[in-house]
């Protein structure tokens, strides 16, 4: 029914904006990816999803339309709606979780809040055919992940925040996209921290 809200920016804070458009304040519920994309904007876009439920309709906004789709997807999957798959969006980055549907990791889809076991392998399941593979990010290597992995588990130990530490493990994929080693990996996402 909508496809995008351009307007003044009212409200953000990392739940939900307010964009107002021809005179009407829109509340859309958003990730906290988007809301980092969004920045400090005075006009902003979000591309939007309906939700239509017995007791309200509720719109929820995307920064761009691969995030939309992904969260689209996410919705398909039996057990999982609409505040469950805002939640993944906002623990893992689009990437991160297009990569752990493509590799079978039910353990990084465990740790977004809320999600069990049987919820995440059911994620999986559901979407692995789903995702084509331009989905799937180009770098995205088994190996590569395995290191990630490890990098992971090593900063989790050390005592920091297994939110924190992936962000922190993002960016410094991100920063340099070079293979690394695990020991190379975790100095560069303590740099981040």
């Amino acid at each position: 029914m909508y496809d995008h809200f351009d307007g003044k920016l009212v409200e953000k804070n990392p739940a939900y904006v307010v964009i107002e458009c021809a005179g009407v304040g829109y509340l859309l519920n958003i990730s906290l990816n988007t809301f980092s994309k969004i920045g400090n904007e005075e006009r902003c876009r979000l591309f939007a999803h309906l939700a239509v439920r017995e007791d309200a309709h509720v719109l929820y906004g995307f920064h761009d339309t691969a995030e939309r789709e992904l969260f689209l997807k996410l919705i398909s999957v039996s057990g999982v709606g609409a505040a469950t798959a805002r939640m993944i969006l906002s623990s893992l980055s689009p990437d991160e979780i297009r990569s752990a549907i493509a590799a079978g990791n039910v353990a990084l889809l465990k740790g977004v809040k809320g999600i069990g076991e049987k919820t995440a392998q059911r994620i999986i399941v559901d979407l692995a055919g789903k995702l084509a593979k331009d989905d799937v990010p180009r770098n995205f290597l088994a190996a590569h992940n395995k290191i990630k992995e490890e990098a992971l588990l090593a900063l989790v130990s050390l005592g920091f925040a297994r939110n924190m530490a992936e962000k922190a493990l993002e960016k410094a994929v991100k920063s340099d996209p070079a293979d690394k080693t695990v020991e190379q990996l975790i100095k560069d996402a303590l740099r981040n921290l």
